[in-house]
């Protein structure tokens, strides 16, 4: 369980896939077995504190100038799984969505436009060798997507309560495989029942994400610093996995008056985290 820092950077949620030591090839594999071993590993928060941390220079820095040689690391039934960073290439792609998420005058005054120019030109030649490269982490600012909760079960959700030296914890884990079968199963639900739309869409998309990893993955959805905006008690009464389910489940039955209830009970959830960040 994470220590509480007296610099907590919140308001971010993560989606993480955590591969076996086998699907990587050498000599990252003899990489990642030495620093599984190592006696303590980086949290999220460091590795959130680093990157907003090259914001601070005069100009910023964009995005890294060398990929982070960091991972997560988690060993389940004597098997070690590692999650690496990827800091440059998903600041690379998470530079892509500014645009969309600050007006232009912030936008430029937080990274001026010859600076993003550069960036986006380094990140076409580094893909151009690098044309299979993808993340090993998804990151959501103020919200869980609800498209990735269809990947995990209610079941699977471990929540622990914070302390005054630790912060609380809501996340889930499941296999690769159980994921993959609940995207595909709801995706048939919502097809059935409902128009395309952004929920179908991000299915498809997080989806294709999944097959790109080893079969024996675990798949992590961790709410990360929404914990910090969630107040205590709704934050341990949080079941929205087990909503989303029970809404993709009613329109696999035909009840749209069922799938409308679980739906007002996420939007209801959400509400305060919606005008939190509105005020800011």
């Amino acid at each position: 369980m994470p220590k509480v820092s007296s610099v907590i950077v919140p308001y971010a949620a993560y989606l993480r896939v955590y591969e076996p030591l086998a699907a990587f090839p050498e000599p990252e594999r003899a990489h990642w077995a030495r620093y599984a071993h190592r006696p303590e590993h980086p949290t999220y928060q460091d590795e959130l504190r680093r990157s907003l941390a090259d914001l601070l220079p005069t100009p910023p820095v964009a995005v890294p100038v060398h990929e982070s040689a960091d991972a997560f690391v988690l060993e389940l039934d004597g098997v070690v799984h590692v999650c690496p960073w990827r800091t440059r290439l998903r600041g690379w792609q998470a530079l892509g969505d500014l645009g969309e998420e600050l007006p232009p005058p912030v936008l430029d005054a937080v990274l001026p436009p010859v600076l993003r120019e550069q960036a986006a030109q380094d990140y076409e030649r580094w893909l151009a060798r690098n044309p299979d490269a993808r993340p090993w982490i998804r990151t959501a600012t103020w919200q869980v997507p609800l498209n990735w909760f269809v990947l995990v079960a209610d079941e699977e959700r471990e929540y622990v309560k914070g302390t005054a030296e630790e912060v609380p914890v809501l996340r889930y884990r499941t296999p690769m495989v159980q994921a993959r079968r609940r995207v595909a199963r709801g995706l048939r639900a919502l097809r059935d029942s409902v128009d395309e739309g952004p929920l179908i869409d991000g299915l498809v998309d997080v989806g294709r994400w999944l097959e790109e990893f080893h079969p024996r993955s675990l798949v992590e959805l961790d709410y990360g610093g929404l914990v910090h905006v969630l107040p205590a008690g709704d934050l341990e009464g949080d079941h929205s996995a087990a909503d989303v389910a029970a809404g993709i489940d009613a329109l696999r039955r035909g009840d749209p008056v069922a799938a409308g209830r679980a739906y007002g009970r996420l939007v209801e959830r959400w509400r305060a985290v919606r005008d939190l960040r509105s005020a800011n």
